[in-house]
């Protein structure tokens, strides 16, 4: 089973964080985890706030978890909250339902891991991760 490298999981952390500065964003906090559930890196910018590292995490491990972005699990959440927060539950607190965690696909579309990302808007870091997952040359889901 293919699952993404450090080396992949540092380019990611860091085109993300320049991104953030290139759009002006608050400081961000990016999580990589491997297929498996792992963290494989993680890393905040300078600034950023208590709880981003739980946060990025989060938002990673839902993706993986649901095989889905968290912004589509918060679509859901709004469709199903029961369904959700049943999740949310069962899952010991770990799923967070918004957007910025995004599925990590190679070239054959295989899911490798998933990234987080947290620290300004949840939209706005959904982009910045977005964009650091297509700069190292991966796809996103």
């Amino acid at each position: 089973m293919a699952s993404v490298s450090l080396a992949d999981a540092d380019k990611i952390i860091d085109a993300t964080i320049e991104k953030g500065v290139d759009m002006g964003l608050a400081p961000l906090s990016v999580a990589v985890l491997d297929v498996g559930g792992n963290l494989v890196a993680f890393k905040k910018s300078d600034g950023s706030s208590l709880l981003r590292f739980e946060i990025a995490l989060g938002k990673a491990w839902s993706a993986l978890a649901m095989f889905t972005s968290s912004k589509q699990l918060g679509d859901v959440w709004q469709e199903r909250p029961q369904f959700v927060t049943a999740l949310m539950n069962a899952s010991g607190g770990r799923i967070v339902p918004v957007p910025g965690g995004v599925l990590l696909r190679n070239s054959g579309g295989e899911i490798i891991g998933a990234v987080g990302i947290t620290g300004d808007t949840s939209d706005n870091d959904e982009i910045a991760g977005r964009h650091g997952i297509e700069a190292a040359g991966l796809r996103v889901e």
